[in-house]
């Protein structure tokens, strides 16, 4: 296919988004699935203009998915504007963290038992498959900094968390497959261990020192110099490189250090505008002279954080796009042997009977069948809100 189809190709889906965004917010579908259908269409089925492969195309597959996932991570960070001592931090490190104690174990126990998997594909299989995904649950997901809603707060900061501590779970699952006849004990060694906690604990102080740093030279240089104003994307786009390259370079979890910056940031301008929100601390903004806004020794940090946010909202928001149409595209050049009854399978015990077991463990009791339980109980529980809040958006649309 020539240069010329693409630019009409990507061009046309550009548009066509910008224009519909509104139309979609009222169908009872995501963005991400239209994306889907559409890199479906473009694939070997339909117009057969793009068969991506995900053997042949791996490299670029992974790229493009870090990149999407490394984006999404930071401005997950962004949003969390709640001091670290706020109560509120504890479902999300519960989800993230703890329910993967209990997500990966059964998922390979599964694998094991069920599908007849030896322990490191099993275990790798489990800790690639636990983590929730951050890029496409916009829906679901804290809006802005002024958003404290629990259950959006819960699955935000479970998404940036869940990815690191699922590493370390990955890492043994490659090292038994290479070595199959090693019991799993004698995988988990001291040395092991070590570099587990370092991964992690390591992973969140760069990530946090370097956007505590990247954050205070920047309004150090605008409100004291008047200089490096404007050009916020460079500092979202270089602070999040820099974030995963240092953890990387360092041998700590890339993704948990980005998103450890972006709430570095966050903390860092709730720190100098106190109480009020971000936006009351700007106020009005004289489109005539924005940086006197950005250079204002009040405003300064606020100003920063909510440039930088929409950015890299917008970087999301294409980065979804991309993945999507990729992943559709992918699907319909798979081999069959990957779409079986078996998959399906996975996916339905990790929906319905796994993930639901690991978040009632640590959010509380079970949720009881909808016919026993009081409406004040449906509401409560974190697992049932999040239902009703799909079956409320659902209805919504549909009336709309």
């Amino acid at each position: 296919m020539c240069e010329t189809t693409w630019f009409l190709i990507v061009g046309s889906v550009f548009v066509v988004m910008g224009i519909a965004g509104s139309l979609l917010k009222r169908l009872p579908c995501s963005s991400a699935m239209l994306y889907l259908a559409i890199g479906a269409a473009l694939g070997t089925p339909g117009a057969g203009i793009l068969a991506l492969d995900i053997f042949r195309d791996a490299h670029l597959l992974r790229v493009l998915t870090e990149v999407a996932l490394l984006v999404s991570l930071f401005a997950i960070g962004l949003r969390l504007r709640v001091p670290l001592a706020n109560p509120l931090w504890g479902l999300p490190l519960r989800l993230g963290v703890l329910a993967m104690l209990v997500t990966i174990p059964l998922l390979t126990a599964f694998g094991m038992v069920v599908l007849d998997l030896p322990v490191g594909p099993a275990l790798l299989t489990a800790a690639i498959l636990a983590p929730t995904d951050p890029v496409l649950a916009h829906d679901v997901q804290v809006q802005d900094s002024r958003d404290q809603d629990q259950m959006r707060f819960a699955l935000s900061g479970e998404g940036g968390l869940n990815d690191g501590a699922a590493m370390p779970f990955a890492l043994l699952g490659i090292a038994l497959c290479n070595q199959p006849d090693r019991p799993i004990a004698a995988a988990l060694s001291p040395i092991f261990m070590a570099h587990a906690l370092w991964g992690g604990v390591g992973a969140i102080g760069i990530g946090a020192t370097l956007g505590w740093a990247t954050t205070h030279i920047v309004a150090w240089l605008r409100t004291r110099h008047a200089q490096a104003l404007g050009l916020e994307g460079f500092f979202a786009l270089g602070l999040i490189v820099l974030s995963y390259g240092a953890a990387e370079l360092a041998h700590t979890y890339g993704f948990l250090a980005v998103f450890a910056a972006g709430v570095a940031m966050r903390r860092v301008e709730h720190r100098a505008s106190g109480e009020r929100t971000a936006q009351a601390t700007i106020g009005t903004l004289d489109p005539q002279n924005v940086q006197a806004t950005a250079a204002h020794p009040d405003k300064a940090h606020a100003y920063m954080a909510e440039s930088i946010l929409g950015f890299t909202i917008e970087l999301e928001k294409i980065a979804e796009m991309a993945t999507m149409i990729v992943i559709g595209n992918v699907l319909t050049t798979l081999p069959a042997p990957l779409l079986s009854q078996r998959n399906a399978m996975v996916a339905a015990v990790l929906f319905l009977l796994v993930r639901p077991l690991a978040v009632g463990h640590f959010t509380g009791r079970l949720p009881r069948l909808a016919g026993t339980a009081s409406p004040d109980e449906l509401v409560r529980h974190p697992w049932n809100r999040f239902v009703l809040l799909h079956r409320l958006r659902s209805r919504a649309r549909c009336a709309g």
